[in-house]
C-alpha cells in the first residue's frame, strides 16, 4: 500500500477501503487493525464493492478467495 486513499465504511468486518487503479490494488483495514492489499482487482469490483448493501457479504462473495492478496499490517 503506497499513497492509497482509504474511506470509511459501515461494516461490521472492515473500517476503511482504498483502490489504486494504476495497480488494481484493492487495500482493506479490518476492525482488528489488519491491513491487506488484493492484486488484480478490476476497478468495475471496487466500485460495487463501495456501492454493496453489506460490504462484508460483497467481501466474501466477490474478493475473498478471488484474488492474490498480502498482509501489510497487523498480526499474522
Amino acid at each position: 500500500m503506497s499513497g492509497v486513499t482509504l474511506h470509511p465504511v459501515d461494516s461490521s468486518m472492515m473500517s476503511h477501503i482504498g483502490y489504486d487503479p494504476a495497480s488494481k490494488t484493492l487495500t482493506i483495514l479490518f476492525h482488528s487493525g489488519k491491513l491487506y492489499d488484493y492484486d488484480g482487482v478490476p476497478q468495475e469490483v471496487y466500485e460495487r464493492f463501495l456501492a454493496a448493501s453489506s460490504q462484508g457479504s460483497f467481501f466474501r462473495n466477490e474478493i475473498d478467495d478471488c484474488y492474490e492478496y498480502r498482509q501489510v499490517r497487523g498480526r499474522r
